[in-house]
């Protein structure tokens, strides 16, 4: 299987970005899909996940501001950020396949992973 992330960006703050991520060899309408992020020198958070029946769950700092979406006709996941903020900025992975679950959607361990798209808010 294979993720490709798109649609990171140097965006001010308030402002917005889409991100996707693009499947192939797996199926987002299966499982938990996910997005984490890594800023430099923090360990990685998960941000945002959706279920099978696309319901979403989201780390607290991001709720309201993004949404976590798929389409699974284009078998693609996305995340749409708004009111993005300085402490937004990381590199953003997408993740498939749950293979150890944590408790959460968000601190599962998953098994496939994209290369990660650059957002920088400042």
């Amino acid at each position: 299987a294979q993720l490709v992330e798109s649609g990171g960006g140097s965006v001010l703050a308030g402002g917005s970005l889409r991100l996707s991520c693009a499947a192939s060899g797996y199926s987002v309408s299966k499982g938990y899909m996910a997005w984490f992020r890594q800023a430099p020198g923090k360990e990685r958070e998960g941000v945002a996940a959706i279920d099978s029946t696309g319901s979403p769950t989201y780390t607290y700092s991001v709720k309201g501001r993004f949404a976590i979406s798929k389409d699974n006709a284009k078998n693609t996941l996305y995340l749409q950020m708004n009111n993005l903020k300085p402490e937004d900025t990381a590199m953003y992975y997408c993740a498939a396949l749950c293979t150890v679950w944590r408790g959460s959607p968000l601190t599962c361990e998953y098994h496939y992973w994209g290369q990660g798209t650059q957002v920088t808010v400042s």
